[in-house]
């Protein structure tokens, strides 16, 4: 569905990453295990729905990649930095994840003049991703909906 949302004035390979919000809501109310067994359910359902072996490996190495450090961010500093922070930075290394597959694939370290609008993009994404994480886990939370991990 994320695919048909067009970002006017963006590159072609800018995405919201609205999916991570339920991402970031796994890390936070169902633990690192699930969060994984979410990002690769999500992104072998994307495959088969619409995607390439090529998309799933941009996919999957993102995701992964960008869950790993927000599961550690979350574990080891998430009582002095925001869940907003975490998605930035979880954003960004999505980005970098799907960078360093692209300069693989195609031989080329050229693709990394992409870095500064995928940063930029990261930046921005990242935060709109948070402040609606942010505001559904404590939708969640005001409506006693726990899950335990």
């Amino acid at each position: 569905m994320e695919r048909s949302i067009i970002i006017p004035q963006a590159h072609p390979g800018v995405k919201l990453g609205l999916a991570n919000v339920i991402t970031l809501l796994s890390i936070i109310m169902l633990g690192y295990k699930d969060a994984f067994l979410v990002v690769l359910l999500r992104c072998v359902l994307a495959t088969l729905v619409g995607g390439n072996p090529v998309s799933f490996l941009f996919s999957i190495t993102g995701g992964l990649f960008s869950t790993l450090v927000m599961v550690l961010l979350w574990r080891t500093l998430s009582q002095h930095i925001s869940i907003v922070n975490i998605s930035i930075i979880g954003a960004v290394c999505h980005n970098l994840g799907q960078l360093l597959v692209a300069s693989w694939l195609a031989h080329e370290l050229l693709l990394y003049s992409l870095l500064p609008i995928l940063m930029i993009s990261a930046v921005i994404t990242g935060y709109a991703v948070g402040v609606v994480t942010k505001r559904v886990d404590k939708s969640l939370q005001a409506r006693q909906i726990k899950v335990y991990s």
